[in-house]
């Protein structure tokens, strides 16, 4: 419960401070640099309390899920085939049986590893998509081969643009399930072999279970072996030597390709843990990604910051007709996850009527205005004056604070949305009574942790949903890593302002998201906390605040409530931030009460 006092114009001084915390975070997790049985002198850009996660790509805290899987407890699982978007797109397995649509097929192969992708169409006995190694001495190595599912022919892959992300997919398809070894091998070719003038390129994600998922195109090309493409696929587990890195996935590759964008491991493993990234973008979430990846219509960092409008600008229509057209052309599979991905589920939250991250400044503080933060709620108990703030999160739902409810005392609560002024009438104020009050099993009342609550509203139209015509849901974090030390968000009550005053009006302030906070509090923060504030104190929660919104905003303006005004050490006291619950760790306990597809934005 905190107010939103006067925040001083920030110095130059003050940037660099706070886009330092952010870069480089101190503490444990970033001190040490990766240690998987390679020696410490070893430079790597490894986060090494990160690795101990053993983060892949099938960990949703850190990636987001395919189409045909859904994300629980952290990680990407299967959905049933039913669960996929309805769309009429027949493809082909390597078993001659044919699915509705890709999603169909992936998901039933997420339980059912024997069917993978073959064509997209209906199954025709007679064609079949073969991969083979040839010209050397074993049946794990060699030069890669491919007939395609409409000739008889067999193409040699192309060696330009070659990388572990297509070896790891060939060597999956062959069944090494560690992916591959090596990808720039030399074998020779027979002349007798080189009777083609074309070459397969092939484009994958490295993700891929098959090599027809990836995009392949003829090309014309010269007749030696040099100018085709070799993979060495691990039969077996080895030691990994002092100067590689262990994937999760047990597969060794050397440190210095980690963090560089390619999915040298397989798994995604290398890419996941980086405080910097070589010739990639690194994503707020210490994530490398692909340069090609950027701008490409599809969100890949978590907070959207490869696809953020001040980055990519605005793409024409003809651009992406072009794009759509040479993507059919190449019965590019890759184009087709991406478009089932717009054919999910969609939610609408976390979006304002204003923009407010473009003010540049608080003086004195901000009064909000209509629309600004459409998910503030005010609780009041009884005929008296508000004491707690709340977040509308879709339905008929609010989260708040253990500490500002009762369970005993639900039928005294009452929920007012679309106010601002305590006082004057607004027309556009709805209120309703609660049927339930849902306090975390875990809350300890004696250091405020696992300080969150569910309240569930009564419909004002009998049998059925709430409806809040003027409030919209702010959205609800899935990961920690979404928003990181020295991201700017909001904090907005009607608790004491300035002197200990009282609010009639509601506010806000911009405050940042302090690093390192259990060393300010010691035992008292736990790791389910957030801290946010300013370094001078200037702007803070107080009295009145508490079980309101800490909004911070990705990349594409859409406004998550990363924390609950929790506890802090009085108001506004410089070196002593607010403390926050963050609903990131309790996204999974949120989901359990109110419906998982309610509060997912992605991965429903």
């Amino acid at each position: 419960m905190k107010v939103l006092l006067v925040l001083l114009v920030f110095s130059c001084s003050f940037l660099r401070i706070c886009e330092l915390k952010a870069l480089q975070p101190s503490g444990s997790e970033d001190e040490e640099l990766a240690e998987q049985d390679q020696p410490v002198q070893q430079e790597t850009f490894l986060i090494k309390e990160c690795l101990n996660h053993k983060y892949t790509h099938n960990s949703c805290k850190k990636v987001f899920c395919d189409a045909w899987e859904k994300c629980v407890e952290g990680n990407c699982l299967c959905k049933l085939p039913y669960q996929c978007p309805k769309n009429i797109s027949f493809v082909c397995a390597t078993t001659g049986r044919t699915f509705h649509n890709y999603c169909q097929l992936k998901a039933y192969e997420c339980q059912h590893t024997h069917e993978k992708f073959q064509s997209k169409k209906s199954c025709i006995i007679s064609e079949t998509f073969e991969v083979s190694l040839d010209y050397a001495n074993s049946s794990s190595e060699g030069l890669i081969q491919v007939k395609l599912v409409d000739q008889n022919e067999k193409l040699f892959i192309c060696n330009d643009e070659w990388s572990m992300n297509e070896a790891n997919v060939v060597c999956t398809h062959l069944g090494f399930n560690m992916g591959a070894e090596h990808h720039n091998e030399t074998f020779e070719v027979p002349e007798s072999a080189l009777t083609s003038s074309q070459c397969l390129h092939a484009t994958c994600r490295g993700l891929e279970t098959s090599l027809a998922e990836c995009t392949l195109t003829k090309t014309p090309t010269v007749n030696s072996s040099k100018k085709f493409a070799s993979v060495v696929c691990p039969e077996k587990e080895r030691e990994c030597t002092q100067n590689e890195f262990r994937c999760v996935n047990q597969k060794c590759i050397p440190l210095t390709e980690t963090c560089n964008g390619i999915n040298d491991c397989g798994d995604l493993s290398d890419e996941l843990c980086c405080k910097e990234c070589s010739n990639s973008f690194h994503c707020n979430s210490d994530v490398c990604i692909p340069n090609k990846y950027l701008c490409n219509k599809e969100i890949d960092c978590l907070a959207g910051e490869d696809e953020s409008p001040a980055r990519c600008g605005a793409r024409t229509s003809t651009e992406d007709k072009s794009k759509e057209q040479k993507d059919i052309s190449n019965t590019n599979m890759d184009a087709e996850r991406r478009r089932i991905k717009t054919l999910l589920p969609q939610l609408t939250c976390g979006i304002t009527n204003h923009t407010l991250t473009r003010r540049k400044r608080i003086i004195g503080g901000n009064t909000a205005g209509k629309g600004e933060f459409p998910w503030q709620v005010a609780i009041r108990e009884g005929s008296g004056s508000i004491n707690c703030g709340g977040i509308y999160i879709g339905g008929c739902w609010i989260l708040t604070a253990a500490h500002c409810v009762r369970m005993s005392r639900v039928n005294q609560y009452r929920i007012w949305s679309g106010i601002l002024h305590v006082i004057h009438y607004n027309r556009e104020i709805d209120t309703f009574q609660l049927n339930r009050v849902i306090i975390h099993e875990n809350y300890n009342a004696s250091n405020y942790q696992n300080d969150v609550a569910l309240l569930e509203m009564k419909s004002n139209r009998k049998g059925k949903q709430c409806s809040l015509a003027y409030s919209i849901p702010a959205c609800v974090p899935w990961s920690e890593y979404q928003f990181r030390s020295g991201h700017q968000c909001k904090v907005s009550g009607w608790g004491l302002a300035e002197g200990y005053t009282k609010q009639i009006v509601l506010h806000w302030g911009n405050i940042h998201l302090f690093p390192n906070c259990s060393d300010i509090y010691k035992e008292r923060f736990f790791k389910e906390m957030e801290c946010a504030g300013t370094f001078d104190g200037s702007v803070d929660a107080c009295k009145g605040d508490s079980g309101g919104p800490l909004v911070c905003t990705d990349s594409n303006d859409q406004a998550y409530v990363w924390g609950i005004v929790s506890w802090g050490e009085n108001c506004g006291v410089p070196g002593y931030p607010g403390v926050y619950t963050k609903v990131a760790s309790y996204f999974d306990w949120i989901s359990r009460h109110v419906g998982r597809s309610l509060i997912s934005l992605y991965n429903v």
